[in-house]
């Protein structure tokens, strides 16, 4: 009988062959001498064999960083005909749907005799139907192609907008903000979810937030634009809060037009990329293990997959922390201002500021939570921002340390939105099912905006009191409190699934139906898609 193989202390193997061609014990390295090398495995090498393992060496060197060229290259093409065509619809989406804030500064109450509960009131309705449509506006986004689907719903805006600016009593006003909602619906999560098909995980969040810095843009320039057009009160008859309506819905339907040239469908249609190029943009989903890569025909399941999946709802949660209190600030910002002694055309003006420090910050939270794939505690972090500025707003008495108030708001705010869709998008697999998702978490925030809608109350003013309480919960009890349930739940599912708890799911399954089991067979904190088996 053969005496037994020495085996490692530690690890408790054999010694590698590696270890027996260099002549080391098991565990002989331990004994090396400070700076004392181990012997060369390679030593017996003639000069000829060592040249061609230089030469396989370079040759591989090579081969990775032409495809790290042909990677920068392709995400640049990517990013030119993608991202600033993105930015522009959702800036003119953000600014159809928040402007009614100007045009209250510049007389809309007074000339249709509307009281505030009845303001309020065509605010909610936006909401009701915008919020009612998105769950299913992916599916559709799907299904009629992105190219159709969203210049379609722009025209369809464009056209509610515009007649906002027509309308001569509450009514009409009531009527266009119902329609208005229901076409917008498909925006903003269909665009979330569209690039999400595009992109790598840890190339996502950057460019959503870029995206979605657009809507803090839109808070800018909608103030200057706003003031800008006021000016035009009394030409055709029409006072100047019709025309910031009408002129900005006409803009809306041209820009939908070009959109049906300048929108793309998806990485397996585009029709920009090249045969080589669409291959090199699904084999990199691919490898960033996405279902994303391929076609996949919808089924029911896929839908009740996502409603029966607890981190579809906590998304949710965290995403209406920021969004209610997103929609309080931009309907509300030009009134709160106002409401500190500043009048129409300067409060126009006032509100440019924070909007711009929130387009910043939102694409440095893009940039750093990408790097570093740490989206729960990004919005932990910048949600505090958020808080110190509504407890200034609500406890300072000086105009000037109220708008101080404002920035901090905005910086709490903005970027927590673009952070938590791509924290969702990036743990929720499969086409249909990340779809549905984003309908979800979306349409869930989007319908607290009724709750927006009406916590700044004309008696309240000037000091507002109860809308800025309300806000200051909402970042404390769904963002901030989200937010930190969310990372803790993620950081105990990833344990058990590094455990092998879940391993039985996949257990003689093939390998499409293990595919089809989405993100079950990953782990998800922090966007670390580890497959389970």
């Amino acid at each position: 009988m053969s005496s037994p193989e020495k085996r490692d202390s530690d690890s408790g193997h054999s010694p590698s062959d590696d270890e027996k061609k260099v002549g080391v014990e098991a565990g002989g390295f331990e004994t090396l001498g400070h700076g004392e090398l181990p012997p060369d495995p390679d030593a017996d090498l003639s000069p000829e064999e060592r040249a061609k393992i230089v030469r396989i060496q370079a040759s591989i060197q090579k081969v990775l960083s032409t495809d790290a060229a042909q990677d920068r290259r392709l995400l640049w093409k990517l990013d030119l005909r993608l991202i600033p065509w993105l930015c522009l619809l959702y800036l003119i989406s953000f600014l159809d749907r928040t402007n009614i804030g100007n045009a209250r500064l510049a007389g809309l109450e007074k000339s249709l005799h509307i009281t505030g509960g009845q303001y309020n009131a065509a605010l909610t309705i936006f909401f009701v139907s915008y919020a009612g449509a998105e769950p299913l506006t992916n599916v559709l986004l799907k299904r009629l192609r992105p190219s159709v689907f969203i210049p379609a719903i722009m025209i369809l805006w464009g056209i509610c907008m515009t007649t906002m600016g027509l309308t001569h009593n509450f009514q009409g006003i009531m009527a266009a903000r119902f329609f208005l909602g229901l076409t917008e619906a498909g925006l903003f999560p269909g665009i979330s979810y569209y690039l999400s098909c595009w992109y790598r995980r840890d190339e996502f969040g950057i460019r959503a937030a870029i995206f979605f810095s657009a809507a803090a843009v839109s808070g800018s320039f909608g103030g200057l634009l706003a003031a800008a057009i006021e000016n035009m009160d009394g030409i055709g008859g029409k006072k100047g809060w019709s025309w910031i309506f009408i002129l900005e819905g006409l803009a809306t339907v041209l820009i939908g037009i070009v959109s049906f040239w300048m929108v793309f469908d998806f990485p397996d249609e585009a029709t920009f990329l090249s045969d080589a190029d669409r291959q090199r943009v699904i084999r990199r989903l691919k490898a960033d293990q996405q279902s994303s890569a391929e076609h996949e025909e919808f089924r029911m399941s896929y839908f009740w997959a996502s409603v029966k999946d607890w981190k579809t709802w906590l998304y949710a949660v965290i995403y209406m922390g920021c969004d209610s209190p997103l929609y309080a600030f931009s309907l509300f910002l030009p009134t709160i201002i106002n409401g500190l002694g500043y009048k129409s055309t300067r409060a126009q003006l006032l509100s440019v500021p924070p909007y711009a420090a929130a387009a910043v910050l939102t694409v440095t939270i893009g940039y750093i939570a990408d790097r570093t794939r740490q989206r729960g505690l990004c919005n932990m972090g910048v949600s505090v921002f958020g808080l110190v500025g509504f407890a200034m707003l609500l406890s300072a008495k000086s105009p000037g340390v109220q708008y101080a108030g404002t920035f901090l708001g905005a910086l709490g705010i903005y970027p927590c939105i673009a952070n938590t869709i791509t924290w969702a998008s990036n743990n929720t697999e499969g086409v249909y099912k990340r779809g549905v998702t984003l309908g979800f978490v979306i349409g869930w925030g989007n319908l607290n905006g009724i709750v927006s809608s009406n916590i700044y109350r004309v008696k309240d003013k000037p000091k507002y009191r109860t809308g800025h309480g309300i806000v200051f919960a909402y970042l404390t009890l769904f963002l901030l409190g989200g937010s930190a349930l969310q990372y803790v739940l993620l950081k105990r599912e990833n344990a058990r699934r590094r455990t092998g708890k879940l391993d039985h799911l996949t257990i003689g399954k093939t390998e499409k139906e293990i595919e089809e089991l989405g993100d079950i067979r990953y782990a998800s904190l922090m966007e670390t898609m580890a497959p389970l088996s």
